[in-house]
């Protein structure tokens, strides 16, 4: 999705200077490559060459961990991450470093994924849970996970990636260009996309061998490989129809076809280490603890309802022109005609001072070229709007800047068109949303609450179909239901059995 690059409004997508020197760089270089060196694999007993000792890697996960809660806060069930803590610490027990403090987080977030850091750091999100139909299910995901930590892959991809990036940050300040300080530094893309073939298959590897030694049945990891399909399938299908990038899951699920043999070997290899003859799989027990689940948009970080946002903890709401696609993060609201050669996004800033509307553009921002000044105002809110010239993905354009004051809370609008002949296409469109803005109502709370999961007991005359027409679910209701039941794309449920509903 574009974005506007002004470190004013979007400094989420600026590239940080690094105001060091090249021989301060190369002085922090020397002794990152004295400690290089190789260490002792727990998997394989083999020696890898890495940059960090134990201590390092716990610091290193302790470090984004904090960066990555910021961003993806933990999602607030505490009887839910209890099973998830529960069945990680299981697994972890008969992992090859049971030495690590292991921590399982579920973060709120809609998205179908689960990751892990260097040190013992996991993972889940909301989202994985609510597609997941077992215990063991469970298990299988967050046993890939412990894989990637217990054979250091993120540690290794590390290794392999810090010298040339510490090179890099060097010549990139004796060039003038500037580099990073991110995520990206750490082998962030890896860590959430996937560590390649190889070593996604070691995790998997891992993973199932954990789940025998804890009880688990290694099959349901093939399990989850079929209901994560079937996501993903609906997934980039619905994401080709709106225009979009398909939001799937990194690992094993994204590497493997849905009978790779490979990995069906790997399975069978696990079995070897059941530790008796029953397996737990606890499909019930897991339905039930998922009812009450928040599903889609969270109310802490605002709800998408057609074209309007609504965000009752900070309490306003606002509407895009209707056919905009929204991209509600975590630091701002982004928005795009259908066209893609436009751009909205609001951002809210707390100002440490009283500011009059028109400093908060000027100071605050520093839009010193600030043109074609007026007042505004929306719902009782003070502002002011101007023209300044700013970089952005589409190049230099005129972005139109508007912001609303409420007390010492500055609600501020950036918007532009991507034609340079025609730059004011959605001037006007833009000027409209801003007045939209306004403090939540009863009625708006109502509309912006959040749909949950909720589990029923199917009737023999249950099907899909009926299920949907009774749901909010706005878009593919029938096939959302279906996925979330392990059931798609044609199955229907039967008597008696757990299903999960939106309402």
């Amino acid at each position: 999705m574009p974005y506007l690059n002004n470190s004013t409004i979007d400094p989420s997508n600026m590239r940080h200077h690094l105001n060091r020197s090249p021989l301060v760089w190369l002085t922090m270089l020397l002794p990152l490559l004295q400690l290089g060196s190789c260490a002792t694999n727990p998997v394989t007993g083999k020696s890898d060459y890495v940059l960090m000792s134990e201590g390092q890697e716990i610091a290193l996960g302790q470090r984004y961990n904090q960066e990555i809660l910021k961003e993806m806060p933990a999602y607030a069930d505490p009887e839910l991450a209890q099973l998830v803590q529960s069945v990680g610490k299981k697994l972890a027990a008969h992992s090859h470093r049971t030495g690590l403090n292991y921590r399982f987080t579920i973060v709120d977030s809609p998205t179908v994924n689960a990751f892990a850091l260097p040190g013992g750091y996991i993972y889940i999100t909301r989202g994985m849970l609510a597609y997941l139909n077992s215990e063991a299910e469970l298990a299988a995901v967050l046993g890939h996970e412990i894989g990637h930590v217990t054979s250091r892959h993120s540690v290794r991809q590390h290794s392999a990636s810090t010298t040339v990036n510490v090179i890099g940050a060097v010549i990139s300040v004796a060039s003038g260009v500037p580099g990073t300080d991110d995520l990206t530094s750490m082998a962030g893309t890896a860590i959430v996309r996937g560590y390649g073939r190889e070593h996604e298959l070691e995790a998997d590897r891992l993973g199932a061998q954990y789940m025998a030694r804890s009880g688990y049945d290694p099959d349901a990891m093939l399990e989850v490989i079929g209901i994560l399909k079937d996501q993903e399938t609906f997934e980039k299908r619905r994401a080709r129809e709106e225009g979009r990038e398909a939001n799937v899951y990194h690992g094993l699920f994204s590497s493997h076809p849905r009978n790779d043999t490979r990995l069906q070997e790997v399975v069978r290899a696990a079995r070897r280490h059941r530790t008796g003859t029953a397996t737990r799989v606890n499909h019930d027990g897991y339905i039930r603890a998922l009812d009450g689940l928040t599903f889609g948009d969270s109310e802490s970080q605002g709800i998408i309802r057609g074209n309007r946002i609504y965000h009752k903890e900070l309490d306003f709401t606002l509407a895009f022109p209707t056919g905009w696609q929204i991209d509600n993060r975590p630091d701002q609201v982004a928005a795009i005609p259908a066209s893609e050669d436009g751009l909205m996004q609001l951002e809210m800033t707390e100002l440490g001072k009283t500011l009059s509307p028109r400093n908060v553009l000027v100071k605050k921002l520093g839009l010193d070229d600030l043109r074609r000044g007026e007042k505004i105002t929306a719902d009782g809110m003070q502002g002011y709007t101007g023209i300044a010239n700013s970089k952005t993905t589409f190049g230099i354009r005129p972005v139109r800047y508007i912001v609303l004051l409420r007390s010492k809370t500055a609600f501020i609008i950036a918007g532009t068109a991507k034609d340079k002949r025609n730059p004011w296409k959605y001037d006007r469109q833009i000027i409209a949303t801003a007045k939209t803005l306004r403090g939540m109502t009863a009625k708006d709370e109502k509309a912006g609450s959040p749909r949950r999961i909720r589990v029923i007991s199917a009737g023999s005359n249950s099907r899909y179909r009926q299920l949907a027409g009774q749901s909010p679910i706005q878009h593919y209701a029938e096939d959302q239901l279906r996925l979330l039941n392990d059931q798609y794309p044609k199955g229907e449920p039967h008597k008696g059995q757990l299903l999960k509903i939106v309402r």
